[in-house]
């Protein structure tokens, strides 16, 4: 019985394998420590008869000598595979991994914020999920306004005792405007970038989200013809430096008086093509000064204070720089698509 226990172990060990010196360790213990299988055939031999002891003792040699080979064999192969990957990182994945770009949106976010900061506009945030007061009240839509509507706005929680208390999603980012405004006096000069909801259909030309730079500059003496000539600025370094504007007369329920800004078509030169319209302008923002009304509502005094106020939506300036034509691209997370925007970055 003893014999066919030493062949057996015989067999395991002459087939051992490990990937690494803890492995190899562990076998070590296993087969020749003082508490390993070979050790422990040491306490059945004394069982075996005087006549078999020299055969079953040069067998448990054996076994003993096979298992040291073995073993220094697997530290070798071990040692020599060690060698060839030093200086391969093993936890890398075996296949290339492609460089990520940075989204449209992202990248046209920044040049813009970079412009506008080179201005001295510092940023601003804000809560997406906001309150009726700071989306609409403070800027100065009355209380039947459509905007409030729910075909326009996304609401979470309603308040028919006070509409200023309704929670929503907010519909642009002049809230965060009227939060910097509600804690700071002027001179204020932000920027305000961010996610805003609206309740519309999403279709190639519109969608449910989307993204704004809001701007806002208060301090004394403050003009149009200081609005104009940093939008001009803005224009200039985000377009070229030919690029004209043109500012159109508009409605805004914060700002009077208000306009909307055009820019010199930037695919034809002006001249008039299939992109403007053969128009030769192709609008970017609104814009204005701010509302009397906006500046007491935020605690502003406005016979002492003036200032101007700027909306940019991202996804038309990028529309216009990149020519998408399909709004729903931005946020279908296609990397064909964003692969697009790879020199961009």
């Amino acid at each position: 019985m003893l014999l066919e226990k030493i062949e057996q172990l015989l067999k395991e060990v002459n087939e051992l394998k490990a990937s690494n010196a803890e492995e190899i360790e562990a076998l070590r213990v296993k087969y020749l420590s003082k508490k390993g299988e070979i050790s422990a055939l040491m306490n059945d031999f004394r069982n075996v008869a005087a006549d078999q002891k020299k055969a079953v003792g040069m067998k448990i040699n054996e076994l003993k000598q096979t298992a040291l080979q073995r073993i220094n064999e697997l530290r070798e192969q071990t040692a020599c595979q060690e060698s060839e990957n030093e200086g391969i990182d093993l936890s890398r994945t075996s296949y290339p991994i492609e460089m990520g770009t940075r989204h449209p949106i992202s990248i046209v976010t920044n040049e813009i914020i970079d412009i506008f900061s080179r201005m001295g506009f510092t940023l601003a945030d804000g809560p997406e999920v906001e309150d009726d007061l700071h989306v609409f009240t403070k800027m100065n839509f009355a209380a039947d306004h459509p905007a409030r509507d729910m075909q326009d706005t996304f609401f979470v929680e309603t308040n028919p005792n006070d509409v200023t208390k309704n929670i929503i999603l907010r519909s642009h980012t002049s809230s965060v405007q009227a939060r910097v405004m509600d804690v700071n006096q002027p001179p204020i000069r932000v920027i305000c970038p961010g996610r805003v909801y609206r309740n519309e259909a999403i279709t190639a030309r519109a969608h449910c989200f989307f993204h704004q730079i809001e701007g806002l500059y208060i301090d004394k003496d403050v003009s149009f013809t200081d609005l104009k000539q940093v939008m001009l600025t803005f224009a200039q370094e985000l377009f070229g430096p030919e690029t004209k504007i043109r500012l159109r007369p508009s409605y805004f329920p914060f700002t009077e008086p208000s306009a909307e800004m055009d820019i010199s078509c930037h695919i034809c030169g002006g001249k008039g093509c299939g992109f403007c319209k053969h128009t030769g302008w192709v609008e970017i923002l609104g814009c204005g000064m701010v509302d009397p009304n906006v500046l007491e509502l935020c605690g502003i005094d406005s016979k002492v204070y003036s200032g101007y106020a700027f909306g940019v939506g991202v996804e038309r300036i990028t529309n216009l720089k990149y020519l998408v034509n399909d709004l729903r691209l931005f946020s279908e997370n296609d990397v064909r698509f964003l692969h697009e925007f790879e020199s961009a970055n």
